[in-house]
């Protein structure tokens, strides 16, 4: 083997690492970025040819040095605004990838060490398994799933109707794992001429599934416009509601009211009108009940009085803090980031959410990291505790659910309130600590495959931006200029029926992860029986 450090060894090592950056790039470069508002989404069906290459080119214990080198920056570059939120939140996402693909690297090797031939394939698979898993539990975590980077072509993300966005990653991905295996070699013609001759069948199989998608994607989208259809007023502030104590609340609350009969004196008036993500601070239903703080207290008094005199109901992000039993049996406050919903100044109901974002949010390990959850709690984070209900708001007839936040990035929430009877959802955000178009775009290329994963309509009303309504197609109608005071009224089509999506969830997304794990377990066991019987026929 080759020093690192000798002439021949030096020149791998700088041809890996530009591999390397070369991916990183590519990577963050198809999603929204700086440069690129949209992202270049083109790109994505590319952007791991440089990574899948060097896995292939390196051994084992290597893969894990390249594998933390690409997890850390790739998500550094594309993630960067987390550090805007708060120094050490950049830095927990770069250690928790970091972590990710030090062992994805060596696991993605040994699928091509199993299976010589055809590892591609497992290869593949082991990558769309992975994105699926890294979205569970408490580090659940979808920015950057690859399908969300096609987030504005609209031929090619309809295919999220049948499931979900799993299926465009699969579509998207299986060109890089081919092309790097191609390229094992090289640029050697005659090298590439016998893989393209001897692996064309799986290529045709994914120019099939690529024409099939575009040609599924013309043919469902639908032509919403004599369907139902059902107005929202989305107000966007273009303040983040958390900076500064009372005063700076009351200043939020006179926008927010403005904005709001600003769009009530239209001729056509909204069926409901909504305020973002805890666009109101002051805790209504505490202060109505408890009144410990008289500046609270009147501030939403007058918030109450406002909306007993409109007839639109309002929809209002809330922090809902209640006095409930404890477990040693005392009576303590509890939070609840909420969406509230006002008819004539009376509270018709609410949601509580049921995704908290990790470490910001929601952190359950108090007592095992008491010294984190000290150093999160001196930090100002806001604890929240979970909901229990994927709550559906039936106000005139017009059912809808409001993921709050985060939650629309996750397809299981969206699903779970359409399966419950929402005709519309109705989506409370606020990017408005990341001060970053591409953070807010981000954001929004995920929440537009809600609406094709399911066929329903979607409003976000943000405190700065990307407030806007999307069709069931995953077609942006309207959106509101960002970082900017303004109000946005969009009629939706209100639509029903149910996808395959709808029905059946995250399935494809399980059956890669089952058969990588079928694949990689049938490959080991192969291979110890093979070492066996060369050790025995050696011994005679």
């Amino acid at each position: 083997m080759t020093p690192v450090f000798s002439r021949p060894g030096l020149r791998r090592f700088l041809l890996h690492f530009c591999a390397l950056i070369a991916g990183v790039v590519l990577f963050a470069a198809s999603f929204p970025n700086l440069l690129f508002e949209n992202g270049l989404p083109l790109l994505a069906w590319i952007a791991y040819i440089p990574i899948f290459w060097l896995i292939n080119d390196v051994g084992i214990k290597a893969s894990i040095f390249w594998g933390a080198l690409y997890g850390y920056a790739a998500y550094g570059l594309f993630n960067y605004w987390l550090s805007v939120f708060h120094p050490l939140a950049g830095l927990i996402v770069g250690i928790i990838y970091l972590f990710y693909f030090a062992v994805l690297f060596p696991v993605l090797k040994g699928a091509a060490l199993l299976f010589p031939r055809r590892g591609y394939i497992l290869q593949w698979a082991l990558w769309i398994a992975y994105e699926y898993l890294r979205t569970q539990g408490f580090l659940g975590y979808p920015y950057g799933i690859t399908g969300y980077s096609q987030w504005n072509m609209l031929p090619v993300i309809q295919i999220a109707s049948l499931g979900g966005v799993w299926a465009v990653s699969a579509l998207v991905i299986f060109p890089s794992a081919y092309i790097a295996r191609a390229l094992k070699n090289g640029f050697d013609r005659s090298s590439l001429t016998v893989f393209f001759r001897r692996e064309w069948f799986f290529a045709a199989l994914w120019i099939a599934a690529l024409g099939g998608t575009l040609i599924f994607g013309a043919a469902s989208q639908k032509d919403y416009s004599t369907a139902p259809a059902a107005r929202f007023a989305l107000i966007q502030h273009n303040t983040d509601p958390w900076r500064g104590g009372l005063a700076q609340y009351r200043m939020n609350y006179e926008t927010l009211k403005r904005l709001s009969l600003e769009a009530l004196d239209q001729e056509d008036k909204p069926d409901v009108v909504v305020w973002s993500e805890t666009a109101f601070v002051p805790r209504i239903h505490w202060h109505t009940t408890y009144r410990e703080d008289r500046g609270s207290y009147e501030l939403v008094r007058e918030l109450l009085d406002f909306l007993s005199e409109q007839t639109v109901p309002f929809v209002i992000g809330n922090d809902d803090a209640r006095r409930e039993l404890s477990e040693n049996g005392t009576w303590e406050r509890v939070d609840y980031n909420a969406a509230m919903l006002f008819d004539r100044g009376e509270i018709a109901g609410q949601y509580r959410k049921l995704h908290l974002v990790p470490f910001t949010e929601h952190f359950p390990y108090g007592k095992q990291l008491p010294w984190v959850y000290e150093a999160l709690a001196n930090a100002d984070t806001h604890f929240w505790e979970k909901g229990a209900d994927a709550t559906v708001f039936d106000i005139n007839g017009l059912r809808f659910s409001t993921p709050i936040c985060f939650e629309d990035t996750f397809g299981y929430i969206s699903r779970e309130f359409v399966r419950n009877g929402a005709e519309v959802i109705v989506n409370l955000t606020n990017d408005a600590w990341s001060h970053s178009l591409p953070a807010q775009m981000q954001h929004l290329s995920m929440a537009v495959f809600r609406t094709v994963e399911n066929r329903r309509s979607m409003v976000r009303s943000t405190a700065s931006g990307q407030t806007c309504g999307i069709d069931p197609n995953g077609r942006i109608i309207a959106m509101a200029e960002p970082f900017t005071e303004s109000q946005l009224t969009v009629s939706v089509p209100v639509a029903a029926g149910t996808t395959l999506y709808t029905r059946w969830g995250d399935y494809l997304a399980k059956i890669f992860v089952w058969a990588s794990l079928l694949a990689l377990t049938t490959g080991i066991v192969v291979k110890i029986i093979k070492i066996r019987k060369s050790k025995y026929h050696d011994s005679d």
